[in-house]
Parts: C-alpha cells; sequence; structure tokens
C-alpha cells in the first residue's frame, strides 16, 4: 500500500485521549473531511489540545458533536478511533440527545457522507456524457452510450439501498434487514403497480388501497423505514426464542416494514420532502435574486458549522420532481468563490510559507472540497473569507437572471460540476459560466484591495494542508492465508450464505494443518462463544472472518483451542486458535474455512492462488481500496 506521509494512528490515539479517553466518548462518526465525536462531557482544554495536534485542521463545536477536522484523510482516524474506543453499538446508556435540529443535522452527515463521493463520480460521468453529446449529438444514439448513461444513473435509481447501509449503522440494526427492505421498494415489480395506480387503477393491500409513490432516487422514505426498523427488530429479537431468531426476525421484520412504508411511512415521507423543496422553490420563484445571493453569500458559512448536510434530502427531492433544482447551481458560485478567494491570498502573499498553504487549499477547491480552503487560509485570515462570501452573492445573483439550474445531481458541487447546467435552458450554463467567473475573478480582486493581516503560519501546518489538499487513494492490500492447504473460491462450498456472499466476499480453504493464523494486523474484534469462528479488524478498515468449518458451531467449541481474546492486538503470523481436525470430522462436520471479508462493499477484490495447495502466510487476496 501507498506509504503514509503522516501517522494516523498515533494523530487518533491522541485525539482519544485529548478529548478525556474512549470513556468519555460515547459516539464516533465520520463525514468526508471531519471526525465527529459525542461526549458525555468536554474537557475545558479539549479544542485547544486537539486543534493543536498535528494533522488537525481545527475544532468545531456544534450540534451536540466535537468536530475534529481533518481532511480527505479522515477516514484513516476514524478506523483507528473505531478500535479504540469499542464502542456498544446497541448501547443508548448517557447518550445526549439534543435539540431536534441537531440530530438531524447529526443523521444526514452520518448517512450522506460515506457515499457522498460514490454519488459526485455518478454526477461527474453524467456531466462528462453532456459534454460529449454537445460535441458530437449522434453519440446519444450509440450503444456506448446507453451503457455509459445507465451506470451513471444506478447509484441515483438505488439510492434507497445506500441509505439502508449507512442509515443502519447509524441507528444500529440488521445491515442485511434493512437491504431487503429498501431493494424491495426499488424494484420493478413495485414500480410497475405504481404506474397501474397512477393510471386510474386501483390496486389495495389486505383491503387497504396503496399510493402511486416510486421510491427510486428518493431519500426519506428509506430513512424512515430504517428508523423505525431498529425498533421493531429490538421488540423482535426480545421476543423470538433464540433457536429460530436468525430466520425468524428478518421474515417478520420485512412482512412488516415494507407494507408498511408502501401503506404510511413512504407517502407521508415522501410528500415532507416535498414539502420542504416545494418551500425553497417558492421563495426561489418570489424572489430569485434573494434566494441565489443568499445561498451564494453565505453557504461556506452553513459549512463552517457542519449543518450542511441537512439540505441534501430537499436538493435530491428537487431531482426527483422536476429533473433540475437551483440550489446546487447557487451553491457552486459560493464553492468557486471560496477557491477564488484562496488563489487570491496566494497571487497577495509576501511569504512563502502562505503561499504554499494557500495554492494547495486553492487546488482542493477545484474538486469542490472547501474545508481545507476555510479554515487553511479564508476564514483564518478573516478578509478573505468575506471576500469569497460577497463575491459569491453577487455571482449567484447574477446567475439566477439567466434561470441558471443543475440539470445533474452534483455529489461536490463546484468547478467541475458546471456542465450540469447544460440542459433544455440554453441560457442556463450562460449564466453559470458567468457567474463563475464572477466568483473566482472577484474574490481574486477584492482579495487584492482589502489585503489580509498575513501573520505566522508555522512549517508543520503548511505540511498539514499540503496534505489534506491531496486526495490519495492507497493501491492495494494483500490477505494473507490464515492456513495452510487448498484455497477454494467461495462460490464453489457448499454453504448458501457464505457461497452466496451473505457475509462478504473471500475465499474458502480446504485445511492441511490445524493452525490459524492472523491474516493481517489489527484487532480481535470477536471470538465466537463456540471457538470455531474468529473475526479480525485491520488498522487500516479491513474487517475479516475466519470461520472454521461448516456448521461446526454444533460443537459447541469441543476440539478447538482459541488463543486470543476480543480487543487482542495481533501482528500477520501469530497464532489465533488450534483446531482438532479428527474430532472435527468425526462428528461429520467438513473443515472447510471460509476467509470472508465482512465489509468487502469497501473494496474491490481480486482472489490468488485459487485451485492451488499453500502454506499459511502467503498471499490470498488483493483488495483495492476505494475508501482509503
Amino acid at each position: 500500500m501507498a506509504q503514509n506521509i503522516r501517522d494516523y494512528e498515533k494523530l487518533a490515539v491522541d485525539i482519544v485521549e485529548a478529548v478525556g479517553g474512549k470513556e468519555n466518548i460515547i459516539n464516533a462518526t465520520r463525514c468526508a473531511t471531519r471526525l465527529r465525536l459525542v461526549l458525555k462531557e468536554t474537557p475545558k482544554d479539549a479544542n485547544k489540545k486537539v486543534s493543536g495536534l498535528t494533522g488537525v485542521i481545527t475544532v468545531v463545536e456544534n450540534n451536540g458533536q466535537f468536530q475534529v477536522v481533518i481532511g480527505t484523510h479522515v477516514g484513516k482516524v476514524f478506523d483507528k478511533v473505531q478500535t479504540l474506543v469499542d464502542l456498544d453499538e446497541n448501547s443508548e446508556e448517557d447518550t445526549p440527545k439534543g435539540s431536534i435540529v441537531n440530530r438531524v443535522i447529526a443523521t444526514m452527515s452520518a448517512v450522506f457522507a460515506p457515499f457522498i463521493y460514490i454519488l459526485a463520480a455518478a454526477g461527474l460521468l453524467q456531466g462528462c456524457l453532456i459534454i460529449i453529446n454537445m460535441i458530437n449529438p449522434g453519440f446519444a444514439s450509440t450503444g456506448t452510450y446507453e451503457v455509459l448513461s445507465f451506470i451513471s444513473w444506478a447509484p441515483f435509481t438505488f439510492l434507497p439501498v445506500f441509505i439502508a447501509i449507512t442509515a443502519s449503522k447509524h441507528y444500529k440494526c440488521n445491515t442485511f434487514i434493512a437491504v431487503a427492505c429498501c431493494a424491495a421498494l426499488v424494484s420493478p415489480e413495485w414500480a410497475s403497480i405504481a404506474s397501474r395506480i397512477a393510471g386510474g387503477e386501483a390496486v389495495t393491500f389486505l383491503g387497504i388501497g396503496l399510493a402511486e409513490t416510486t421510491y427510486t432516487s428518493t431519500v426519506l422514505p428509506p430513512l424512515f423505514l430504517v428508523l423505525a426498523l431498529s425498533y421493531l427488530e429490538k421488540f423482535v429479537d426480545k421476543i423470538i426464542p433464540e433457536v429460530v431468531k436468525s430466520l425468524f426476525t428478518p421474515f417478520i421484520c420485512i412482512l412488516i416494514m415494507v407494507p408498511l412504508t408502501i401503506l404510511v411511512i413512504g407517502p407521508v415521507s415522501d410528500g415532507v420532502a416535498t414539502a420542504i423543496a416545494n418551500g425553497y422553490n417558492a421563495l426561489y420563484n418570489f424572489a430569485p435574486v434573494v434566494a441565489a445571493a443568499v445561498i451564494g453569500g453565505l453557504w461556506q458559512v452553513v459549512v463552517i458549522f457542519g449543518v450542511h448536510w441537512g439540505v441534501t434530502p430537499m436538493v435530491l427531492a428537487n431531482f426527483d420532481m422536476y429533473g433540475q433544482d437551483t440550489f446546487q447551481a447557487f451553491q457552486t458560485m459560493a464553492v468557486v468563490a471560496q477557491m477564488g478567494a484562496a488563489f487570491g491570498v496566494f497571487i497577495k502573499s509576501k511569504k512563502q510559507e502562505t503561499k504554499s498553504v494557500a495554492l494547495s487549499a486553492g487546488i482542493t477547491g477545484i474538486f469542490g472540497i472547501t474545508e481545507p480552503t476555510i479554515y487553511g487560509v479564508t476564514l483564518r485570515f478573516k478578509k478573505p473569507f468575506i471576500c469569497a462570501c460577497i463575491s459569491g452573492a453577487v455571482a449567484a445573483a447574477v446567475a439566477s437572471f439567466f434561470n441558471s439550474v443543475y440539470y445533474v445531481y452534483a455529489g461536490l458541487p463546484g468547478l467541475l460540476t458546471v456542465v450540469n447546467a447544460i440542459g433544455a435552458n440554453p441560457t442556463s450554463i450562460v449564466g453559470e459560466l458567468i457567474g463563475c467567473a464572477i466568483a473566482i475573478i472577484g474574490s481574486i480582486v477584492l482579495v487584492q484591495i482589502v489585503g489580509f493581516d498575513e501573520g505566522q503560519i508555522a512549517e508543520e501546518e503548511v505540511k498539514a494542508m499540503d496534505e489534506v489538499a491531496a486526495t490519495t487513494l492507497d493501491g492495494t492490500k494483500e490477505i494473507k492465508s490464515p492456513l495452510s492447504g487448498k484455497v477454494i473460491a467461495l462460490s464453489k462450498i457448499d454453504d448458501p450464505v457464505f457461497a452466496g456472499g451473505a457475509m462478504g466476499n473471500g475465499i474458502a480453504i480446504q485445511p492441511s494443518d490445524n493452525k490459524v493464523y492472523a491474516p493481517l494486523d489489527g484487532t480481535v474484534e470477536f471470538v465466537a462463544d463456540s471457538k470455531h469462528a474468529v473475526g479480525i479488524k485491520s488498522d487500516d478498515g479491513v474487517e475479516l472472518l475466519i470461520h472454521v468449518g461448516m456448521d461446526t458451531v454444533q460443537m459447541n467449541g469441543k476440539g478447538f483451542d482459541v488463543k486470543v481474546n476480543a480487543n487482542d492486538k495481533v501482528k500477520a503470523g501469530d497464532l489465533l486458535l488450534e483446531f482438532d481436525r479428527e474430532a472435527i470430522e468425526k462428528a461429520g462436520y467438513s473443515l472447510i474455512t471460509p476467509v470472508v471479508i465482512t465489509n468487502s462493499f469497501e473494496f474491490e477484490q481480486k482472489e490468488l492462488c485459487l485451485d492451488e495447495d499453500i502454506s499459511y502466510g502467503k498471499s490470498i487476496i488483493n483488495l483495492s481500496v476505494v475508501n482509503a
């Protein structure tokens, strides 16, 4: 894997210590650039201590959260914090609820941040297709266009499934049950039924008429579904006998939640999203210049406090209902203006240190990421931030005269997404381009006129800003074999759960020995009570399950000698457990051992050594890290 520039594991340790230790942390989440901690109480000097740590840009205390702004490497810090804090996912003791607004913002951040770059990538692909079609109108009739088009729309079509994954973690319920429920909402069969209802046909469920609501690209219906599911699942778990819980809990939850959503939750929550979107649209229709100026001028103020995720449902509702949105068109002006202000500081500054920080932050702003720009440059020197807000307001107001809108959702609005303004209204892109030019040039010129108090930036801060301004992607991670034996494709083993990938992707091994070794450095997440399975989480976020034998849980620990405990730190090659081959085979159980990456949806996987006899410690899987 790529070599780390900074020791993010140490930074995680230092942050946890500075906020009062793991005992003081109730919850830990992350978004694109921030580590968000919920603390039992905030030590008086925590803000100052954490702000001074190498690699931390700043600290924001808001929405009941202690937000540590780190930049694009926040994932590495968060992964380590998770291993340090070891939160009980089912515990809600002493969790401060905060105001409704704070809880809504925290939820939106936790739900959308993990996949916002996926939506951004899909939006960028749609923008590229728009440009290609402008250059070559005949391209739209080719098969190549059709394939690329449906690829670009897929994340939006199946948005409820993405929400099911992240919301289930936030609300602490079974991810696979949540996915099954939300997948039903976007199934072609329901779309067909809804179409028939829209055409005037009366369709009922248990005698109750169904609404024509469809759920592709929706936000609130799947979100409220998973919220309700979290309560239902806990209730069902309490009343279902343990021996049948694994089967009947998902059975009952799916049977109740999908019809309940189609009958009640979906139409009501979709109506709420529509009402919010219509409220903003009413303001825009009444005074478009005012609406544009407010968004272009104050959007980055909202970003400072970390509450910007709250508008996501409204924006997506606009695209779903109307196929366009003005909010993101004006939001782009605010982002571009901050980028321009950073370049203005670069031009105006007399100090090489300041120039280095400003240039790095400005380049980051091109990709729609403004937090390094804000905290490292514009807000730090104050006047450039104000210059950017003024330029953004003027630019958005000018764009409103051209009726500029976005026809494609932009996960990270910025200079690269202005092509999203190309559509039915030919003046839309013209206004967007003129607005962006005003935002950039205006910010640069204003910074040159008003200047700023440059102050002193330490060399270490310069290095930190250079880091957060660069979006890096680690190459590959090798998973070593925990056993000696023959490697088998996971899909070929005689177990539908593992073979079907329900537990995640991986491989299986027919062991030739009786020892299981750690395949990577990490922390033991759990040891099964029956001692036949061990879960490990690597220091960089890979979650791996080693399951010795098929149905060996029935042996109740007989024949297994576990050498580690939960929370133990292990190195690749450490002995995890030994098993009695003869006893297991005599009991009639297969020794085939699945080695599964349970969070494999975060990685691209390449299996090695299939159908080969290998020794433990040999590389068996290469992972391409999607979100390093």
